[in-house]
């Protein structure tokens, strides 16, 4: 069965292309042009992605997207974005976006970013099956004050919950899985979003930047993750009980 996506875009040629480029490449494609609609339409029926443009008539995608995680639904968001404002990216991403593009882009990096983002899902339900059926023990990470449960995709700091969006944990995750070990963004880039990313790297400064505000007590001298000047970042067991 063909992976079924949602477009929403207001320009109509916009949507012609990527749904004429998706379907070519053998999704079942259905499209949105405002909001209102594009928000009904993901509450009500299943999709496998979401391709979102920022800014649409009346609900924009900005505000479909807070609705939508609001709602406990998870579908990856892929974000489209005329505007070259940082801000408009860190605010899609801080709200539950898995990536962002910025217009004008080419259809064939649109179909690669959402082959990537699609393959990367259905990694982790593979991998959720495969523990499900040999019944394994929950795996816990730990480094200090914070438990990662992979099995459950859930973290505990200070023996409470945290809210983390899906990129979030993933990223804490493979900080996890490497801890002690000094990650360059490209390496993070590569291994989290599962792509070469053409451009710069501020999507995994973001991220570390909210999981920061999250887990450290003092973000301005952080204890958990560590930048390490010039490379990249690396998770450390914190000295608690070191002197300020």
């Amino acid at each position: 069965m063909s992976q079924r996506l949602l477009v929403v875009d207001d320009e109509e040629s916009i949507v012609t292309l990527l749904q004429f480029n998706l379907e070519q490449s053998g999704y079942d494609v259905i499209t949105a042009m405002d909001g209102a609609s594009a928000l009904k339409l993901a509450s009500s029926e299943p999709f496998d992605l979401i391709v979102l443009d920022l800014m649409l008539p009346g609900l924009d995608g900005i505000e479909v997207c807070k609705q939508l995680r609001q709602q406990k639904i998870l579908t990856p968001i892929l974000m489209l974005t005329a505007k070259d404002d940082e801000f408009d990216k860190v605010l899609g991403l801080e709200l539950g976006a898995d990536d962002y593009m910025t217009k004008p882009f080419s259809p064939r990096e649109v179909v690669a970013r959402v082959r990537a983002i699609l393959r990367r899902v259905e990694q982790q339900s593979t991998i959720s099956q495969k523990e499900e059926t040999e019944k394994e023990a929950v795996t816990v990470l730990t480094c200090g004050e914070v438990e990662i449960f992979p099995d459950n995709y859930e973290v505990h700091y200070q023996n409470k919950v945290l809210e983390l969006t899906p990129k979030e944990f993933e990223l804490l995750l493979y900080l996890a899985n490497h801890k002690g070990r000094v990650l360059t963004r490209d390496q993070l880039l590569n291994a989290v979003w599962d792509y070469e990313f053409v451009g710069d790297t501020r999507i995994v400064d973001v991220h570390i930047s909210h999981l920061r505000e999250k887990i450290e007590p003092n973000t301005k001298k952080p204890i958990y993750i560590k930048t390490i000047r010039g490379l990249g970042y690396k998770l450390e067991e914190p000295q608690l009980h070191a002197k300020a």
